[in-house]
């Protein structure tokens, strides 16, 4: 009996490490595909969601290497390694909240709009779907392997699904009504949630808690 639970823990084990992976391919090839065309179609909003992206894939290295760890070690603590991805992704949340908002208030005060958030609508739906199936994909695993961190790390996968909805919301208004600085609004919903996992960063990296957004 122990046998047949282990093998199924290791299985399990394997899928959620591999729905880590799986997250840091997409977030690179998001976050290259947004950073491009949020610069051509002059979106900030777009631009921005493409870097917070790359600053994505910092933090998924932690969090595979987290699973690895407690397959491995289940009663281990957060290892050096995991938290100094934590510090590193924490302070580059902050340099991007600086740089978007700093941004957004001198395209507000200039009264820069993009060409076109086309692309910014159809990227916060495809990344809406995606991530909500990862995020119950994840709760579903760390359920069955009744998982805390991976509980907490599917839970913190729905601040991604908060993001790409401001994304959808600023997109569609701004090509729908052509809404003056409707992009730049947009980009300082982004900062918010993009501080506030700045700031989680810190108080992991910190401490042994799992996730702020439990």
């Amino acid at each position: 009996m122990e046998t047949v639970l282990a093998t199924d823990n290791k299985k399990l084990y394997n899928v959620a490490f591999g729905l880590a992976v799986f997250t840091i391919l997409y977030n690179i090839a998001e976050g290259l595909i947004s950073t491009y065309l949020g610069f051509e179609d002059e979106s900030l909003a777009l631009f921005g969601f493409g870097l917070d992206s790359f600053i994505e894939v910092i933090s998924g290295l932690g969090i595979a290497h987290m699973i690895l760890r407690i397959q491995n070690h289940p009663n281990s603590k957060r290892n050096n390694f995991e938290r100094t991805a934590l510090k590193i992704t924490g302070i580059a949340f902050y340099i991007l909240v600086v740089g978007l908002v700093v941004t957004s208030i001198y395209n507000i005060w200039t009264g820069h709009k993009p060409l076109t958030t086309f692309w910014g609508v159809v990227i916060s739906i495809i990344s809406i779907l995606i991530m909500w199936i990862l995020f119950a994909w994840k709760r579903k695993v760390g359920k069955q392997l009744n998982s805390a961190p991976i509980l907490a790390d599917a839970n913190c996968t729905l601040v991604c699904v908060y993001m790409s909805v401001i994304l959808l919301a600023s997109s569609g208004i701004y090509e729908a009504f052509g809404i003056p600085y409707i992009d730049s609004i947009g980009t300082l919903g982004l900062s918010y949630f993009a501080f506030k996992e700045g700031k989680e960063c810190f108080e992991k990296a910190n401490g042994d808690k799992h996730c702020c957004c439990d």
